[in-house]
Order: structure tokens, then C-alpha cells, then sequence
């Protein structure tokens, strides 16, 4: 027997529904960077520093890898449920490193203490409230991560990401957040050394003419 060949003129595409979604899924992706985008301002606006929020969401890469592990792990797509748990799991982690950072930033503020010491009170006061929290969203997830209840399989994926991301993005955020922090403490320093030693040279020179 012959195989039947289809012709080269003949094309293919979604109508309809189907359509619909598929626009709409590349869409979330464009609001998954808006998103971090607003945050990044807000964040910027209220500790007035355009350094410290990269610090809070460095934890959102190893949330997001945690989310795509498990959905890898469990084969579960990426689809809109996720997409929605990725969102939830944003809010979770970056909460985690706000808890710390804001209170190193008031240390350092009010109380004069040295970036390590600061970040490292704020590592060990912060750390049962940051475990509490990140357990509670953990187990109210986990339901839906296991697959209970009516319309089980459509809100797994949501689930599997939030708790995947979770799990990965606590180990993580506690030991490279204050570090990230410390790093960026320095980088701060030397961009007002380097703007302070810019200064008098441009007022020698104004004097000068």
C-alpha cells in the first residue's frame, strides 16, 4: 500500500476555542514579567533604593525552578492553573525575604549596625514567623497538590507548583537571601564612594575656571 502524503499547500491552525486559549495562555507569560515588574517598583518605592528589591526577589528563580521540577516530576504541563499557582507562590517567597531585609534595613537605620550583624539578627529573629507562614500555605495547598475533591485533575497543576516552589525556594532563600544582601550592601557602598569621590574633583575643576 501507498502512504497517503498531504499535500505542501495544505496548512493547519486552531479556530475558535481553542484559539481563544492559546492567545490568552501567551499573554500570561507577558503578565508573569509585568507583574515582577510592579513589584520591583513598589518595592523600590518603599525602602527608596533601587538595589534591595533585586535582593527580595532573588528568591523567585529558585521558586520558579521548584514549581517546573515538580510539574516535570509529576508530568503536569504548564497550564493556566499553574500559571495562577506561580502567581500565589511569587507572593509567598517574596514575603520571606521582606520579612528579613526589612528588618536588617531598620537595624542598620536606627540602630547603626553593620550590614552582618543586621542581616544576621533579622536571619534569627525572622526565622519562626518566615516557617510559620511558609507551613501554612504549604499544607493549605497540599490538598489540591494530591489531587482531593471534585474537578481534582484541573487544579493539581496549581497545587504541585505552589508547593514544589515552596519546598525548593525555603531551603534556598534562607542561606542565599542574606548573602545577596550582603553583596548588595557593598555595591551600594561603593556607588556612594564613587559618586562622593566624583564630586570634589568636579568642584576642583569649577573652582579652578
Amino acid at each position: 500500500m501507498q502512504s497517503l502524503r498531504v499535500p505542501a499547500t495544505i496548512s493547519v491552525n486552531f479556530q475558535g476555542t481553542v484559539k481563544e486559549f492559546q492567545q490568552s495562555f501567551q499573554g500570561l507569560s507577558i503578565l508573569l514579567i509585568v507583574a515582577i515588574l510592579v513589584i520591583y517598583i513598589v518595592l523600590g518605592i518603599l525602602y527608596e533604593s533601587f538595589i534591595h528589591p533585586v535582593t527580595i526577589l532573588s528568591g523567585l528563580p529558585s521558586a520558579v525552578f521548584g514549581a517546573l521540577l515538580t510539574l516535570r516530576l509529576f508530568h503536569k504541563e504548564l497550564d493556566l492553573c499553574a500559571f495562577v499557582g506561580l502567581i500565589m507562590l511569587f507572593g509567598v517567597v517574596k514575603k520571606n525575604a521582606i520579612m528579613m531585609i526589612d528588618f536588617a534595613l531598620e537595624q542598620q537605620r536606627v540602630e547603626g549596625k553593620a550590614p552582618f550583624e543586621a542581616i544576621y539578627a533579622g536571619c534569627m529573629l525572622r526565622f519562626r514567623p518566615i516557617m510559620m507562614t511558609t507551613v501554612a500555605a504549604l499544607f493549605g495547598t497540599l490538598p489540591i497538590a494530591l489531587g482531593y475533591g471534585e474537578g481534582a485533575d484541573a487544579r493539581q497543576p496549581l497545587g504541585l507548583a505552589v508547593v514544589g516552589g515552596l519546598v525548593v525556594s525555603q531551603f534556598l532563600t534562607l542561606y542565599i537571601t542574606p548573602v545577596i544582601y550582603l553583596y548588595m550592601e557593598r555595591f551600594q557602598t561603593w556607588l556612594r564612594g564613587s559618586k562622593g569621590a566624583a564630586m570634589p574633583a568636579t568642584a576642583t575643576e569649577l573652582a579652578a575656571r
